[in-house]
Parts: structure tokens; C-alpha cells; sequence
């Protein structure tokens, strides 16, 4: 069969040209240059599934480059700490993301300089985070809410506004200030240390490095519109930025919040600069050469397409563990509506939910639930699984999968009928669990134990790396156990709103 994976982006293209495009803001004041991170600063999978070829840590490429030019601020919002606000792509806190990402950062060659808890008003949770960070050697601020934020201008931009936050240390000529996710007070940080700046005489500037939406591709192009099913739940609304279309007569897009923000920042900026701000529009502020590396146009609309779908499936999933609202659902519908897509345009989804249908058919469930899981290869082939007293549906799911890519036969057993009731006499017998048929965490593991003695087994585990950004459909939310294993295969997994089990805890 055909390889599905074309490349639509060259990574080296956009490397160039964004690294250029930095070097060339930070010349436009002197010397400093606050860069505002839109975004994930490492681990963009959203990037790398709507731009295939991009690769999820490019932008950290980018920074290794420029190692000795850069200086890193890392913001978490106090009340993110407090309320263990999750990122929902590797399942940890915010908080908890702040620690891998010092840690992914210090693997680069980069050290954080500071850890900024932005708008502090003694949060216990925000303090003990503090004291964690502080016993590691890292060094932590407390910043407090801006006074006169957004209204007062004059007060904004005055030592009880940004001066009465402390100044950040800092001797590099670029200061990245990034954060786990939307919120974190990036910007505040970024301009309050911009005030400083030009209280001790020296002119910095402010920019942001921007992803999405590209400004510079047209407002309804399918990876802007992909952007939009992104942040459905913040409601963001891709639009023409009318402060450009004004000052130089050039339609580009922009973003609602962006958009909105606008005139208060210009005010702010201005005020800061005493008058010597140089952007007249939003776009001005982004630093985004994402298009150079764009180079098949088609494979990244086929690929925004997909990822539509998957956003729209994911915020039913979300609605339903209680993590969004229904205006959620209701906003990727409404984008699904615009682009003509439906759920079944992904091609995994209904041989999964046919595998359910199978499995019901055939009895051969589990505790009366019937599960289906299917996952498309990267030759186009579609592999399915069902659920059995013995293995979960995104177990048998991997197995065939992994017996396809070795040329194994169908009808082969990768894990022998004593790894199997070893495991479950352990959970059911000795750890007391409910739910004794494995999940693919405890597959892997099984699998890997067969390989010691079965060269069936071994083949099949050595082509588990080939199952890495394969897309899946499951009719059931991945239990944790599930979840954990597709993570850790890197398999890019989509689900049906219905829980795994009757119970309404789920632990296993």
C-alpha cells in the first residue's frame, strides 16, 4: 500500500527563517528583546498533527541555537496551582509540567533562570510549589495582580502597578518568558519587567512568538480553522486584524483575544516607552515565519481537516469527565459545520465502533460492556481489536497490530496462557482488583516478558516503534492503564464520550 504519512513542512526552512526573524526584532531595540512564548514551548503536538513533518520540539531546536543569547522565565498562574488545572496531553498538572519542563529544558542546554508565580494572593498550594522549587536551587518570584489592571492605564504603569512587582535578573539579549499553558501571566511578567527595563534607561522591547492562527495564510485555510477547534474552549475566533488592515493596508489574520487586547496593550507599551512603541497592529507583535516551512499546502489542510475531527470527538470526551463545558461541544460542532466534516471522515472511527458491534455480537465482552479500538497504520492498513475476559480492546488492538507489521499470523499467540493468568491472579488475588482483564501498560509489559522465550512475541515487540503517530479510535474512554501505554507508544488516540466500566471510579 501507499505511505499515508506525506510531508507538508520543512523544519529547517522554518528554523532559518524564524531564527532570522528573532535576531533581526531583537536588533530593533537595544539589545533586549522580551519574547512572549504563544503556545507550547516543547511537545507542540497540535503543530506536529496539523503540519506534518514538524517536529513537536523544533521550537526548543530553535532556542539550542541561540542558547547563548537566551535567558528563560518560566510562568505559572497561582490559582492553576491551587486548582490542579491539568494539561491534558500528558495528564499532569500544571505545576507538575512546570518541573519536567525545567528538566526538558536543562536536557537542551538551557538553564531557567527564574520561576515566576504570577498573581500570587496566598495561595497555600502556589506557597508549597514555591518552597519545592527554592529547596532544588531554583529561583522563584512572587508576583502579585497588577493594580488598575485593565482600566487604569497610568496606574498599570507605575511603581504600584508593574513596580511593585519585583525585577527579574536577567543578562542574555533574549528573554523567553513561557508558561504550561494560556493564562500563566506571560504577558504581564514580559511587561513588567519592560517597565524596569526603562526605569534603569535601557530601551527593551516586547514581541511574541507566535504558531497560531498563521497570520499570513488566509482566514478560513484549514489549519487556522484547526487552531479554532484547539481553543474552542477558550473561544477563540480567528479574525481579519483591522489595526493592520488600517495602518498598511494589508489583510492579515489574527485572533479575537489578540485583537481585543490591543488597544490597552498599544496604551501600555506606548506609556512604558513614553511614546517610542513601534507596533501599530497586533500582527506587528508576533514573530511567526510558520508558513516558510509550509512546502505542501494540500497534505496540511488534509491533516487540519483530521485534526478538527479529533478536537470535535476530544471535547465530547472532556464534557463528559466534567472537564469543559457543553459551550465547548457546542463551538467544535458549530466549526465542524463550517468545514462539512463528520465523525466518520476519520477513518478509524468506524471499524471501532464495528469492532464493538462484533464483540457484542459474539459475546466476547466483558462485564457486559463490549469495546472496540482500531488504529490506522502508517501503509493505510486499518487493525482492530475488541475486548475479552482477557485483554482490554486497545490491547488485542496493539497485538494484531504488532502481528501484522512482523507478518505474523493472526491466529498466533504472542502471550502464553501462564504470563496471562500469572498477571491476573496478581490482580485479581493478591492486589484485589475488580477488573482482571490487561490493559495495554500491563500488555506491554506481558509482551515483553513472552519475548524472553518466544521469538514471535520478540518480533512483535520490536515493531511497537512503528506504531508512533498512528492514529486510533476507541468506543470507550481509555481507562489509566490504557491511557498510560498508547501515551508511551506516542499513538494519537481519539474516543467515544462512554466510560469503560459501570463503576463510577476508576482506578485500574
Amino acid at each position: 500500500m501507499e505511505n499515508i504519512n506525506r510531508i507538508g513542512f520543512d523544519n529547517e526552512k522554518y528554523l532559518q527563517e524564524q531564527s532570522k526573524a528573532i535576531l533581526e526584532r531583537v536588533n530593533q531595540f537595544d539589545g533586549k528583546l522580551y519574547l512572549e512564548f504563544g503556545g507550547k514551548i516543547l511537545y507542540d503536538y497540535h503543530a506536529a498533527r496539523v503540519l506534518p513533518g514538524f517536529a513537536p520540539n523544533v521550537k526548543m531546536q530553535l532556542l539550542q541555537s541561540l542558547k547563548d543569547k537566551v535567558d528563560v522565565i518560566m510562568c505559572i498562574y497561582a490559582g492553576d496551582i491551587e486548582r490542579n488545572k491539568i494539561r491534558a496531553d500528558f495528564g499532569i498538572t500544571y505545576d507538575v509540567d512546570v518541573l519536567k519542563s525545567i528538566d526538558d529544558l536543562k536536557w537542551y542546554g538551557i538553564d531557567v533562570t527564574a520561576v515566576v508565580i504570577t498573581r500570587f494572593t496566598g495561595q497555600p498550594a502556589a506557597m508549597a510549589f514555591k518552597n519545592k522549587l527554592e529547596l532544588r536551587g531554583i529561583k522563584v518570584y512572587l508576583h502579585y495582580p497588577t493594580k488598575g489592571y485593565p482600566k487604569n492605564v497610568d496606574l498599570i504603569v507605575s511603581d504600584e502597578g508593574y513596580g511593585a512587582n519585583a525585577y527579574i535578573e536577567t543578562d542574555k539579549p533574549i528573554v523567553v518568558v513561557t508558561g504550561p499553558g494560556p493564562g500563566s501571566g506571560k504577558l504581564a511578567t514580559a511587561l513588567g519587567n519592560l517597565y524596569h527595563e526603562y526605569r534603569k534607561g535601557n530601551r527593551a522591547g516586547y514581541a511574541k512568538f507566535e504558531t497560531f492562527p498563521v497570520w499570513d495564510l488566509p482566514l478560513d485555510h484549514l489549519v487556522n480553522t484547526a487552531y479554532e477547534a484547539a481553543t474552542a474552549d477558550l473561544r477563540d475566533v480567528n479574525m481579519i486584524d483591522p489595526y493592520h488592515l488600517k495602518a498598511y493596508g494589508k489583510i492579515v489574520v489574527n485572533y479575537n483575544r489578540d485583537i481585543e487586547a490591543f488597544g490597552l496593550l498599544k496604551k501600555i507599551l506606548e506609556k512604558i516607552t513614553e511614546g517610542a512603541s513601534v507596533y501599530q497592529s497586533p500582527t506587528d507583535m508576533g514573530v511567526n515565519r510558520i508558513s516558510a516551512g509550509i512546502i505542501d499546502d494540500e497534505v496540511c489542510q488534509k491533516a487540519a481537516y483530521q485534526e478538527i475531527i479529533r478536537r470535535h470527538l476530544q471535547s465530547f470526551v472532556e464534557y463528559a469527565m466534567g472537564r469543559t463545558g457543553k459551550d465547548t461541544v457546542e463551538r467544535t460542532t458549530e466549526i465542524m459545520r463550517k468545514v462539512g466534516a463528520k465523525d466518520e471522515d476519520r477513518r478509524v472511527v468506524e471499524p471501532a465502533r464495528n469492532a464493538a458491534k462484533e464483540a457484542e455480537r459474539c459475546g466476547k465482552g466483558y462485564a457486559g460492556i463490549y469495546c472496540g479500538a482500531a488504529i490506522e497504520l502508517h501503509d493505510g492498513t486499518i487493525v482492530t481489536g475488541k475486548n475479552s475476559p482477557l485483554l482490554h480492546a486497545s490491547s488485542s488492538m496493539i497485538l494484531n497490530a504488532t502481528k501484522y507489521l512482523a507478518g505474523l499470523p493472526d491466529n498466533m499467540i504472542l502471550l502464553p496462557e501462564n504470563i496471562i493468568d500469572s498477571v491476573t491472579h496478581l490482580k485479581k488475588d493478591i492486589l484485589n482488583g475488580k477488573n482482571v482483564s490487561l490493559d495495554v501498560e500491563e500488555t506491554l509489559i506481558a509482551l515483553s516478558i513472552s519475548a524472553i522465550s518466544n521469538p514471535a512475541a520478540q518480533m512483535a515487540l520490536q515493531k511497537l516503534t512503528e506504531l508512533h503517530n498512528c492514529e486510533m479510535h476507541s468506543t470507550h474512554i481509555p481507562t489509566p492503564g490504557d491511557e498510560a501505554g498508547l501515551r508511551k507508544l506516542k499513538v494519537n488516540v481519539t474516543c467515544d464520550p462512554v466510560f469503560s466500566s459501570k463503576r463510577l471510579f476508576v482506578s485500574e
